[in-house]
C-alpha cells in the first residue's frame, strides 16, 4: 500500500507557481539581502566610460522606483562597453509618477536627439519601464525601441510587493496616479519585456505581460535588483537592443 501511494505521488505533476501571485516572501528576502552588494556595485568608483561611435540608436536608461542615475551607472557602463552610446535619464530621484513626468522625459529625449541626431532606445528598470512605455505612446517618433526590466506594466498595478511603499512615498495610490497611464497596450516601436521567475518584487505575469503587449517576452535568470547589473540581464538587454523585429503589415 505504501509503495503504491509513493508510486502514485511520484506521478503527480510538479506544482507550478501561480504567475499572477505575488512573489514568495523568500524571494523578497533574497532581494533585501542582496541590496547592499547591489548598492556597492553601483556607487563604487568606476573609471569614466566614453560613449563609443556606434551605428546603433543611442540608449537612455530610466531608473526604478526610489533610485536614480547612480543605480544604473554600472548598467550604462556595460552598455557602452557593448558598443552603445548610453545616457542617464538626468531627472533625479524617482519618487513616483508626477503630472509632468512625460514632459520632463521629453526634455531629456529631445536633448539626446539634438546631441546624436537619432531617436533613442529606452531601457526602463521597474517603474522606469512603465514611464518608457507610456512616453513611447505619447511620442512614437522620438523612440527607437523600448526594453523593460521587471516592470509591472500588465494586469493589476498591485501585483507587486512595493505598492504599499509606493503609496507612502509618492502620496497617491499606485492605481490612481496623477497622470493618465495606460501601460499595458504595446507601443508602436519594437518592445521587449524582460522578466524573471526569481523576481522577489514583481509578479511574473505583471512583468511578462500578455503576448500582444510586447514583441518579445524574455526570461532572465536574476532577481529584481539584478536587472540593473547581472551579466544575464545585461546580455539580454544587449540582444534586445540589437534584435530585428518584423511586424505584420
Amino acid at each position: 500500500m505504501i509503495r503504491s501511494l509513493l508510486t502514485r505521488r511520484a506521478e503527480w505533476p510538479a506544482r507550478i507557481p501561480d504567475p499572477d501571485a505575488l512573489p514568495p516572501l523568500g524571494l523578497l528576502w533574497r532581494e533585501v539581502t542582496s541590496l547592499a552588494r547591489a548598492l556597492w556595485g553601483r556607487i563604487r568608483p568606476m573609471p569614466p566610460e566614453t560613449n563609443p561611435d556606434s551605428d546603433h540608436p543611442p540608449v537612455m536608461v530610466l531608473p526604478g522606483f526610489l533610485s536614480g542615475d547612480w543605480a544604473t551607472k554600472a548598467l550604462r557602463a556595460d552598455l557602452r562597453r557593448a558598443g552603445f552610446r548610453c545616457y542617464a535619464w538626468g531627472l533625479g530621484f524617482n519618487r513616483g509618477a508626477t503630472p509632468d513626468i512625460i514632459e520632463r522625459i521629453d526634455t531629456r529625449v529631445q536633448w539626446i536627439i539634438g546631441r546624436t541626431g537619432h531617436a533613442p532606445a529606452l531601457v526602463g528598470w521597474s517603474l522606469g519601464g512603465i514611464y518608457a512605455r507610456e512616453y513611447a505612446k505619447h511620442h512614437p517618433g522620438k523612440v527607437a525601441r523600448v526594453v523593460t526590466l521587471g516592470s509591472p506594466f500588465s494586469g493589476s498595478r498591485r501585483a507587486n510587493r512595493a505598492w504599499r511603499l509606493y503609496h507612502l512615498v509618492a502620496r497617491h495610490p499606485v492605481d490612481n496616479p496623477p497622470i493618465d497611464f495606460h501601460p499595458a497596450p504595446r507601443p508602436e516601436m519594437p518592445t521587449f519585456a524582460l522578466w524573471s521567475a526569481f523576481d522577489g518584487v514583481v509578479a511574473v505575469n505583471s512583468a511578462r505581460g500578455q503576448p500582444e503587449e510586447s514583441d518579445r517576452q524574455v526570461e532572465v535568470d536574476c532577481g529584481h535588483m539584478g536587472f540593473a547589473y547581472a551579466p544575464t540581464s545585461v546580455a539580454a538587454i544587449v540582444k534586445a537592443l540589437k534584435e530585428e523585429v518584423a511586424r505584420p503589415d
